[in-house]
């Protein structure tokens, strides 16, 4: 997605939907949208942000919708391994070392770095830091889902999952008191971004996926727990 504006019809064939539900949805305010020249346009970064504070709100079915609908837009296969494209062994911690917010976001870059597909690790930490006190990405089971506010590209060779777990829980913003999962998500596209979100939420909404994430033993154990959630909903 681009910064470049929609009209309705741009808008409604990108996200699948009529011209008649968009048109809804921007009437009752709740689609980002302005008039000019009486006609709608809508801003792409605005419906970036749109569509991701929508992934927590959405059951199964619908983020699976969503991930359809982002897939045919960039003519690629809904069943595409994408997790496992972007995350390694070496992206996973078990135990992640960190006691405080700012050591978490630290170490995860950090972690994403080793790979060699982050240049820049203290940009992205800034980055992440800046999209965490608009609104903390951390959900109600634990698990937080960090990322930039727009996708890196500039500092990434290509898309980069980290993941860590810590032995104890850490304060991280959100209504759960206590975050102990950590995913760190380094695009480098919106698109790409928003797929990878729509299928972590589809994982991360069983609780038995999030349990054995909890239960794993080392970085390897990990990789099969998400390995093995992403095989399965297809």
């Amino acid at each position: 997605m681009a910064d470049n504006d929609f009209d309705i019809d741009g808008l409604a064939k990108y996200l699948h939907l009529s011209r008649q539900q968009v048109e809804k949805l921007v009437s009752r305010g709740d689609l980002p949208g302005r008039r000019v020249g009486g006609q709608w346009r809508f801003n792409g970064a605005d419906i970036h942000h749109w569509m991701e504070n929508r992934m927590g709100l959405l059951e199964e079915q619908e983020l699976a919708h969503v991930e359809n609908a982002l897939a045919k837009s960039d003519a690629q296969p809904v069943d595409e391994k994408l997790l496992r494209d972007s995350l390694t062994v070496d992206t996973i911690a078990v135990p992640l070392v960190a006691r405080t917010k700012n050591a978490v976001i630290e170490a995860m870059c950090q972690l994403a770095a080793n790979t060699g597909m982050l240049w820049d690790p203290e940009k992205m930490a800034d980055a992440v830091r800046a999209r965490e006190q608009l609104q903390s990405t951390a959900m109600d089971n634990g698990v937080a889902l960090m990322h930039s506010r727009r996708p890196m590209a500039s500092i990434l060779g290509e898309p980069v999952l980290a993941i860590g777990v810590t032995s104890t829980g850490i304060p991280f913003g959100g209504s759960r008191s206590l975050t102990d999962i950590f995913f760190l998500i380094c695009s480098v596209d919106d698109r790409g971004h928003l797929r990878t979100l729509a299928r972590l939420s589809r994982i991360l909404s069983a609780e038995t996926v999030v349990d054995a994430l909890r239960d794993a033993e080392d970085a390897a154990a990990v990789f099969e727990v998400i390995s093995t959630a992403e095989s399965v909903l297809f």
